[in-house]
C-alpha cells in the first residue's frame, strides 16, 4: 500500500468519510470538513502510523491530502 492509500484510510476514519471521497487535490479543512482537533487527531495518527513528527509550525502549511502524503514521502525516504 503507498503513502497516499494510507494517509487516505487514516483520514476517511478520523473524518467519517468514504475513501472514494478524499483525492490528492482535497483541502483538509475547507473540502473535507476537518476542524483543528480532527487535523491534530489526524496528525498524531499519520505520525504513529509512519514514524514521522510533523513540527506544529509547520501543521497549518500542510493544507492538501498531497501535502500530507509529500511530507511523508521526503521524512520516510
Amino acid at each position: 500500500m503507498g503513502s497516499f492509500e494510507k494517509v487516505r484510510e487514516i483520514i476517511a476514519e478520523n473524518l467519517s468519510l468514504s475513501e472514494d471521497e478524499i483525492k490528492l487535490d482535497s483541502r483538509i479543512v475547507d473540502d473535507l470538513g476537518a476542524d483543528s482537533l480532527d487535523v491534530m487527531e489526524t496528525v498524531m495518527a499519520l505520525e504513529e502510523e509512519f514514524n514521522v513528527k510533523f513540527p506544529e509550525d509547520e501543521i497549518k502549511e500542510l493544507q492538501t491530502v498531497n501535502d500530507l502524503v509529500k511530507y511523508i514521502d521526503e521524512k520516510t525516504k
